[in-house]
């Protein structure tokens, strides 16, 4: 929920003035929530299921779309080699068991999304993804086509399906082979009728889209499907109105999961192409507002932020998915209701996290990054977060990327090194961070944000608050961190803290001889420095995950201190030298 005190419209359409910002008080799925969700799952396995996927089955699609993006040339050409491979794991197509249970989640959902469909046509021609593509899809049929699965008939995992397999028809029904394209079409619509009972079970957000995506793509595509379209649309409106916020970002606050929606979004509009419709209203003006979004939280390096489990990402790809959105728009500044507040001055882009974590029952590895920030000057990254919880590759060990979740692993302040929300090993976030309380300021001279957050209060006394300021020509950052006491918890002794700011991959840090500033030099050869005051820098090893979900070995500026009773103030400033 947020409250508005009445604030001021600047002239470019910057709220100025405070808001205060509040999670709900659900932070997960209710006992009574996951006993109908498995019991739903429970009645795929029963006759009336088995009865309810039964009809007509098509002889054909009625038409073909085409898929406008472009896919992973590295895992499309492992393909051709006869391996499948998703981030960091491989495993041979030869023999490949689809029941496999020993496979990472991320590679399972790649796999059973035929998802690798999109890297196989990019790099080869009908006729040599064809026998690839049948091979792996008659291996799939064999295990699924009458078996429903509670992972492989996942109802995000069908709506992604049904997408890859209409705009990949050609790879996956050029065979002469009648029984197997019967089983092909005939699953398709087995499919599309699990998904008609079953696309509001998925998770909000791209997950739920996903379903009803394919439900829609169905209607459009399968013969006699125009009641199936028009309860799709009302379906997919739905499951956009709860899967984003009014600003157009993500309700699980993860970047990638917004892309992840874009390219959803802009699949279907190539199916509704396909048929010489138009894109339905409530998806267009979705599409719109998610790029201005998502635009808001990326870097001049064009690819993004790192925030709740995501990377940055591939330049290339996003630029690619973009284009593919046909949206033209600039980045949104003021992300009020997805949280985050973008800053641009000459060369520089600041992006805050000013918002609670995500509810635990839309987002699974939610992190506690609350007052978090990242800045770059041009394309090079300065300040960043270590990122990555739910996009590294597999090899990653499970403790470092549940590490990565943890408030240590932003750029910001924590306290008796704890986290501000709650991190639990099941995936959710717990207690922590319920309000924030922001305020902004626009002027030709700078630019100016002042926000704190409670997750502190209940277990140290302290409010955290962070103020921010980058002047008119980008070329300073200026803040300040303090510890307010409030609420009952009263220490006698003080409280170690400590603000980290975890430094971009190639940023050198040399501390000056007086140990309270670092001559910080960028890969580009600009110089920047770094001072404190209120507490002792030191400059320490740290980590980065890049766009391809590796981690890379950077370094960090960590200032600690003590905060008596009473509290504690640390001001900074990041100022460009060269």
């Amino acid at each position: 929920m947020i409250d508005d005190l009445p604030p001021n419209l600047a002239p470019d359409g910057i709220e100025e003035g405070r808001r205060l910002m509040r999670v709900g008080g659900d932070r997960g799925l209710s006992l009574a929530e996951r006993l109908s969700e498995r019991f739903h799952r429970l009645t795929w396995r029963t006759p009336i299921h088995s009865m309810r996927l039964k009809g007509r089955y098509p002889l054909k699609l009625i038409a073909v779309p085409d898929d406008p993006l472009i896919g992973d040339a590295r895992r499309g050409q492992a393909l051709l080699r006869g391996e499948i491979a998703f981030r960091g794991e491989a495993h041979p197509i030869e023999g490949l068991d689809f029941r496999s249970r020993d496979w990472t989640r991320p590679f399972a959902d790649h796999v059973h999304g035929f998802g690798w469909l999109r890297d196989l046509s990019t790099v080869a021609t009908r006729a040599q993804g064809a026998p690839i593509a049948e091979y792996l899809m008659a291996r799939w049929l064999a295990d699924y086509a009458d078996k429903v699965d509670a992972l492989a008939w996942r109802p995000d995992l069908w709506g992604r399906r049904i997408l890859a397999w209409t705009a990949h028809a050609p790879l996956i029904l050029s065979s002469t082979d009648l029984v197997y394209r019967s089983s092909v079409l005939n699953t398709l619509a087995r499919g599309s009728r699990h998904l008609d009972r079953g696309a509001d079970k998925a998770a909000p957000g791209a997950p739920r889209i996903a379903a009803w995506c394919g439900v829609v793509t169905a209607g459009l595509l399968i013969p006699g499907g125009e009641p199936r379209k028009d309860f799709g649309e009302a379906g997919l409106a739905r499951a956009l109105q709860t899967g984003l916020t009014d600003d157009g970002g993500s309700v699980s606050r993860s970047p990638a999961m917004l892309l992840d929606t874009i390219q959803l979004i802009t699949m279907l509009r190539e199916v509704y192409a396909a048929r010489r419709e138009e894109l339905f209203a409530p998806a267009q003006e979705a599409l719109g507002r998610m790029v201005a979004a998502l635009l808001g939280v990326m870097h001049p390096d064009r690819a993004c932020s790192s925030w709740q489990g995501s990377g940055p990402g591939m330049a290339d790809q996003i630029a690619a998915v973009i284009e593919a959105s046909g949206v033209r728009t600039r980045p949104l500044r003021q992300a009020r209701d997805w949280g985050y507040q973008r800053l641009a001055a000459g060369t520089a882009v600041l992006i805050v996290d000013a918002a609670p974590p995500p509810v635990a029952k839309l987002v699974e590895g939610g992190c506690a990054s609350t007052l978090a920030f990242e800045f770059s000057d041009g394309p090079a990254r300065i300040v960043v977060n270590c990122g990555g919880a739910r996009a590294a590759l597999a090899a990653l060990p499970q403790s470092l990327a549940e590490g990565l979740r943890t408030t240590a692993a932003h750029s910001t302040l924590t306290v008796g090194d704890s986290n501000s929300t709650a991190i639990h090993p099941d995936g959710t976030v717990g207690r922590g961070v319920v309000e924030v309380e922001l305020s902004r300021q626009e002027s030709d001279a700078a630019s100016r944000i002042e926000a704190s957050h409670d997750g502190y209060v209940r277990r140290w006394g302290f409010v955290h608050r962070r103020q921010l300021m980058l002047t008119g020509d980008g070329r300073e950052l200026r803040g300040e961190d303090a510890l307010l006491p409030q609420g009952r918890k009263r220490r006698s002794g003080s409280t170690g803290f400590a603000i980290r700011f975890h430094l971009g991959v190639g940023v050198e840090a040399s501390a000056t001889a007086d140990g309270l500033a670092a001559i910080l030099r960028l890969p580009g050869g600009a110089l920047w420095q770094f001072r404190c005051r209120g507490g002792a820098l030191a400059i320490e090893e740290s980590l980065w995950i890049d766009g391809e979900g590796r981690p890379v070995a950077t370094q960090q500026l960590v200032v600690t201190g003590e905060a008596p009773a009473g509290g504690a103030n640390v001001s900074w400033a990041l100022k460009r030298a060269i």
